[in-house]
């Protein structure tokens, strides 16, 4: 965790600095979001998971998941419910039992 100086100066930790490629110098935005305060990394240089090509991928990835779930859950729609199996719940219960 990080302390605010009297200065209002905030230290970055060094393993998040090194990650978004965050150096002395650079200018980071600060963006208020509800109950939180975001850090936004300066642009173009980011290695994390937010930079532009990453999120684009992300997002191609997710709209593939999502038409894979839209395509089984119609898929499983179609799928005749077996009602006569031969056997009853029950009877799982029951096998290999004496009498």
């Amino acid at each position: 965790m990080s302390k605010v100086t009297s200065k209002l100066q905030v230290t970055l930790p060094k393993a998040i600095a090194r990650h978004y490629g965050i150096r002395p110098g650079d200018e980071i935005q600060w963006v208020v979001a509800g109950d939180v305060i975001r850090v936004i990394p300066p642009t173009g240089r980011s290695s994390g998971s937010e930079a532009t090509g990453d999120r684009a991928l992300r997002l191609q990835l997710f709209d593939q998941a999502t038409e894979r779930l839209r395509q089984r859950e119609l898929t499983a729609r179609k799928r005749k419910r077996v009602t006569d199996r031969g056997w009853r719940r029950g009877d799982l219960y029951d096998r290999g039992r004496a009498g």
